[in-house]
Parts: structure tokens; C-alpha cells; sequence
């Protein structure tokens, strides 16, 4: 009887909301990029935006970005798109900071469920933390996946800045970017005017410290407690959830003995298209015949060190329907063959 093998651990790719996505594709559209253009040059699908709460890899989504400006010729679109397009028009997270009582309620918020826009490993706990200096307060940002595209950035602080501003309230004192100063910074400055700082060693607002304890506009307080329990819930889902690879990986498993699964018949399980499960999958650096052999290879060495389980029947469990066809593919693997393997390891 074979026995239980860990599965393989989870790979973990940074991905955003698909609402971020759509909500792109329309502003990019109604200045005149094509919708069949440019989610074909993005390498994209419809079906990959249908969702506001579905995720997209974050390189996708920058992907999008860099040929919506392409498309628009404005190499300023993620400033613009961030300045025009309001946080609560695309995820349940801006809808519960609008909903919150103060700005730094808002800020914890934010703070608190900034995975379902964001999702990466590595990420800073908080993804706008406070540090005081002598300057005063500053709201940094402090993803490192955002830090990474300063396109990211743009959009995020145009976003924030103009939904502050547009309460007539003056914000920030100061921005500082990590990123060099762009070719377009007279954009930078129609939209936040207020003294910017590029090349610095920190994306950041400058705040007056009275800022945060300013009361937002009295709002429901059941409705704000039906929000955050949504989001709690999406919240939950997501943590829950895993990489295109690793859900292929764990459908594989229960059906690998079969041998032969093509890729049709796990994207019919995951109730999308080939192409679309190609396509996701190759956002991963991953391809499905590489995720089949690689998954074959840890099962096998995982069974092989159980030392449970014969030879003959790690073939089968692993999809080979002969032992000479397994030890060949065991030895491509490892450089020895499963005999060699086990007397080693044993």
C-alpha cells in the first residue's frame, strides 16, 4: 500500500484584482485603443477580466499597461488612469475606506485587506506604513512588487492623492518616488501639484500628523460592517487559493497513475479553455508538460524515501505504464536510476 507523500509546496506568483485590469481595458478604450488589440498584444483573454475579484498575474497586468500607452501613445496612461478611475469604482476595498470614519481608519483599512488588490509574497505587512522624521509623517509605500514597477506606483499615488483631493482637501505636502524622474513629469505635476522628489530611497507621501485623525463624511456604519465581512470573505478565499501551477498540480495527482492526461482535460476541470490554462500557466513560466514530468519526479523521489512502496508500483502511481520506461525517466531526473536512488537514500 503506497503511503501518504507531502505534496509539492506551492508556488506563489504576485497577481492583482482583474477588476484593475477591466477597469484599464475601458479607460484605455475610450481613448482609443481597440479591445481585441490590445488584450491580444497583452497576451489576454476577456474571460481574464470577467471577474472583479478573479486575479491576474501582476506582469499581465503591467503588460496591459505598457500597451495601453503603446496604444494610446501616452506614455502617462497609468498616471492618468490612477487620477481618473476612483479605487471604489474598482475594488470592495476603496467602498470600505470610503465607509470608514477617519483617514486613518481608511488607512487600516487599506492596510488590512490590501491583498485583494494586491497579492505578493514578500510584501511588506503594511502596504502604506508610517514613519516619522523630522519632515514629519510619512505614508510609505512598501511593496516591493509595486516598488518594482514604477507604472504600479504612479497609478497607485495618483489614485490616492486625487481621492483625497477631491474631498477639497490639500494633499499631500510632498511625494517622493523611488523611481527616476520621467520624460513626462510636466504630467506628474498638472496632477499632483505639490514638490516631488525622484531617485529617492522611498515612494511616500508627506502628511501633516492632524491629517489622519480628520473625519471622513458620516456613513453607515451597518454597511461598513457588511463590507469589511465581504471582504473578510474574499479575503479568506484568496489566502485559500493558489497558483494556476499548483491548482494543475493538485488536480494531476489523484489521476496521474492514468499516464497519458492532456491538457484538456484539466482545463474542462478547471472550467476554462485550453488556450486560457496555456496562457496562465505560461504567466508562470510554466509549461503543462513541464509541470506533468517535474510533478512525476517529486512524487516518485517522495516515494522512493518513504521506502513504503516497490519499484513496479511507483511506476504506476506516477503515470509509467512500465517499470524500464519509469527508471529511464527516474534517471533523466536524477542521474541514477530508482534502484541506485533508493539504496543510496536508504
Amino acid at each position: 500500500m503506497a503511503s501518504k507523500v507531502k505534496q509539492p509546496a506551492q508556488r506563489h506568483a504576485p497577481t492583482i484584482a482583474a477588476g484593475f485590469g477591466a477597469a484599464l481595458l475601458e479607460f484605455a478604450v475610450a481613448r482609443g485603443a481597440s479591445p481585441t488589440v490590445m488584450l491580444a498584444r497583452a497576451g489576454m483573454g476577456a474571460e481574464d477580466l470577467a471577474h472583479a475579484d478573479g486575479r491576474l498575474p501582476i506582469s499581465s497586468y503591467v503588460r496591459l499597461l505598457q500597451v495601453a500607452a503603446d496604444l494610446c501613445a501616452d506614455p502617462a496612461i497609468a498616471l492618468k488612469f490612477g487620477e481618473s478611475v476612483r479605487l471604489e469604482d474598482i475594488s470592495i476595498v476603496g467602498l470600505i475606506g470610503l465607509a470608514s470614519a477617519t483617514m486613518e481608519e481608511g488607512r487600516e483599512q487599506l492596510n488590512r485587506f490590501a491583498r485583494l488588490m494586491i497579492d505578493a509574497e514578500g510584501s511588506a505587512p503594511e502596504m502604506m506604513e508610517l514613519t516619522r522624521d523630522a519632515e514629519g509623517v510619512w505614508m510609505e509605500l512598501r511593496s516591493p512588487t509595486m516598488t518594482a514597477s514604477p507604472v504600479l506606483v504612479e497609478a497607485a499615488f495618483a489614485r490616492f492623492v486625487c481621492g483625497v483631493t477631491r474631498t477639497g482637501r490639500r494633499f499631500p505636502n510632498a511625494i517622493h518616488f523611488a523611481h527616476a524622474e520621467p520624460p513626462y513629469r510636466d504630467q506628474y505635476d498638472l496632477i499632483f501639484k505639490v514638490p516631488m522628489v525622484f531617485s529617492s530611497a522611498r515612494n511616500a507621501l508627506l502628511i501633516d500628523e492632524e491629517f489622519l485623525a480628520i473625519k471622513l463624511p458620516p456613513s453607515n456604519r451597518y454597511v461598513f460592517g457588511l463590507l469589511c465581512q465581504r471582504a473578510e470573505a474574499l479575503l479568506s478565499e484568496l489566502k485559500a487559493s493558489q497558483t494556476m501551477r499548483a491548482r494543475v498540480e493538485a488536480m494531476l495527482m489523484p489521476i496521474l497513475h492514468k499516464g497519458d492526461i492532456g491538457m484538456a482535460t484539466i482545463a474542462k476541470q478547471l472550467a476554462m479553455s485550453p488556450s486560457t490554462l496555456y496562457r496562465r500557466l505560461s504567466s508562470e513560466g510554466a509549461q503543462y508538460e513541464t509541470v506533468i514530468d517535474e510533478l512525476r519526479r517529486t512524487m516518485a523521489v517522495a516515494f522512493l524515501d518513504a521506502g513504503k512502496t516497490s519499484v513496479n508500483e511507483i511506476a504506476y502511481l506516477v503515470g509509467f505504464s512500465e517499470a524500464g520506461a519509469f527508471s529511464r525517466a527516474f534517471k533523466r531526473w536524477t542521474g541514477k536510476s530508482p534502484i541506485e536512488y533508493r539504496r543510496i537514500a536508504g
